[in-house]
């Protein structure tokens, strides 16, 4: 019997395409942002990513730099403190002209917030019925087709909750680095662990990598830095829980907005010295996830 021996597969072909054994939406390749630093922020529902990505985004443009800030969370309120409003999303401008793109003009999609930050708000599909990849898909093609993204230094993906579906984790394929919002809790660190491991996955194909954790809502940081150590993590920024910071969001308003205290300042210090990191640039953090068992050993429950 004669046997012929298939030869050698390259390294690169044993990668399965994004989304192999998953049902999420296959996002257009030739379709990135190449013009511009990006930045997801992911984090435990109600961790406090919207009011950490305004103020960042209002803490790199006091930098001087162009912002486009993209909320992908459907209750379409990422974006709510810099232009005081919640704005039209995406996916409702689209279905207004019957998802014919080519009839949007960029005032249609596209918001002025506080201090020039740019806005948009990409929505997501009626519950149960779509995948948010597809949102996230749509809101970048317009974006390069109407040339915005040519005039932006930095792009701040502000992504729904805790979710790591391959949908809402399609902010991952167009973004150098991902930052993390935990508390000092379980929950928090729980979830900030399967973000973690949404990464690895997509480092995998894509060049993002792990930015960092910040710190939010929380005086101590010890539950989170038991976790970085044995993780691989790091802590990048740390904002107590202020209540300036509650009180900003009720007045439809950024840090940089608010009346000068002691806490705004140091509030806003925070913001500026974590937006100069990111802009000089990180050495990407090899975090390693670990099985939900360890996690709570290592916190201490039985």
């Amino acid at each position: 019997m004669n046997v012929t021996l298939r030869p050698p597969i390259a390294s690169t072909a044993l990668r399965r395409p994004d989304g192999a054994g998953s049902v999420q939406v296959q996002l257009d390749p030739s379709v990135v942002i190449d013009t511009a630093k990006v930045f997801s922020v992911y984090g435990k529902g109600g961790i406090g990513k919207s009011t950490t990505s305004s103020n960042l985004s209002v803490a790199l443009s006091k930098l001087g730099k162009r912002v486009l800030q993209i909320g992908c969370d459907p209750k379409h309120d990422s974006t709510f403190t810099l232009t005081k409003r919640l704005v039209p999303t995406v996916i409702d401008i689209l279905e207004q002209v019957n998802f014919h793109a080519e009839e949007l003009r960029p005032e249609d999609f596209v918001y002025q917030g506080y201090n020039g930050v740019m806005c948009v708000e990409a929505g997501g599909p009626p519950a149960g019925t779509g995948c948010g990849g597809y949102v996230v898909g749509q809101t970048v093609k317009l974006l390069k087709e109407h040339h915005l993204l040519e005039d932006t230094d930095v792009v701040i993906f502000d992504v729904l909750g805790d979710v790591v579906c391959g949908g809402f984790a399609a902010p991952l394929q167009h973004a150098d680095r991902a930052l993390i919002v935990a508390a000092n809790d379980f929950d928090s660190i729980f979830a900030m662990n399967r973000i973690v491991a949404a990464i690895q996955a997509k480092s995998r194909n894509y060049p993002v990598r792990l930015g960092g954790v910040i710190a939010n809502r929380s005086a101590a940081t010890d539950q989170i830095d038991k976790f970085n150590e044995r993780a691989g993590l790091k802590t990048v920024a740390h904002f107590p829980d202020l209540d300036v910071i509650r009180k900003s969001r009720l007045k439809k308003c950024t840090l940089f907005e608010m009346e000068p205290s002691p806490d705004v300042e140091r509030a806003q210090n925070e913001y500026l010295r974590l937006a100069a990191s990111m802009l000089a640039g990180s050495e990407p953090m090899q975090a390693v996830p670990l099985k939900d068992r360890d996690i709570f050993d290592l916190l201490g429950f039985d």
